[in-house]
């Protein structure tokens, strides 16, 4: 597992980085405070705060660099 911060700061921002992850057969989940949610859930991640940057959970075992480089415009 690898977690990095990002930021989705925008309707827009949510909507391209949900379809960005759901390309990759692995789990990702965001974490904000004491609430873990499924990253693929545009309606779970529309439930965090979204104004402050937000922790990924990355559970992948192979091709995480393709991972990260479709990542790279959401990293903080």
């Amino acid at each position: 597992m690898q977690t990095i911060q990002i930021s989705l700061n925008s309707i827009d921002k949510v909507k391209s980085f949900v379809n960005d992850i759901t390309k990759f057969d692995c789990d990702f989940d965001l974490v904000s405070g004491r609430y873990v949610i499924d990253a693929k859930s545009i309606m779970g991640i529309f439930s965090l705060d979204l104004s402050k940057p937000i922790d990924l959970n990355i559970h992948v075992e192979e091709n995480a660099e393709a991972v990260l480089e479709a990542l790279k415009p959401y990293m903080i």
